[in-house]
């Protein structure tokens, strides 16, 4: 059943407010996937906080157009799903790149990521980006490992006298 023209806006108003406060975006064809199959390639992106939507064409290019994915709009051909990372920027990718493997009918078309339309082998690179919590996380071993050697060489002397002490005493037990 068509959509009615309020219905359209609403729809494209919903994906443009996404896609304004999304990082990424993947386009997958999904042409040969069953209704179980797509169910749960949603369920995983609802676990994970990815936006996915299925619409037509020139509803997507009126909902992208003056974000940072209207790069994305030569690719809308076809039946597309879009994923958008609203939390996580390698979220959609990870989902989609997942869901790929067990299902080869998904195909990538096309990904955007900070407003650069990527191809869709550079998937790899996009779902392979450290989560939010592991980017800190570096980020905080890469602080604290200076302070750590720093500590550990104002440690050394007394260290290294305990050490020659040990080796007399050592030394003068086994004599």
């Amino acid at each position: 059943m068509p959509l009615r023209l309020e219905e359209k806006k609403a729809l494209v108003a919903e994906v443009k407010s996404v896609a304004e406060r999304a990082s990424a975006c993947v386009g997958a064809e999904y042409i040969g996937l069953s209704v179980e199959e797509m169910m749960g390639l949603r369920k995983q992106a609802r676990a994970l906080g990815v936006y996915l939507k299925v619409m037509k064409n020139t509803l997507a290019r009126l909902a992208v157009s003056s974000t940072d994915f209207e790069c994305m709009q030569p690719v809308f051909h076809g039946p597309l799903v879009l994923a958008f990372s609203t939390e996580e920027p390698s979220a959609a990718a990870r989902i989609i790149r997942s869901f790929a493997k067990e299902n080869d009918k998904l195909k990538v078309k096309a990904l955007a990521f900070g407003g650069v339309l990527l191809s869709a082998a550079d998937l790899d690179r996009l779902a392979d980006l450290p989560t939010r919590d592991e980017a800190l996380a570096k980020l905080a071993a890469t602080f604290k490992a200076p302070l750590t050697k720093f500590v550990r060489t104002l440690a050394e002397p007394q260290a290294k006298l305990v050490r020659t002490v040990a080796a007399i005493r050592d030394q003068k037990q086994a004599a």
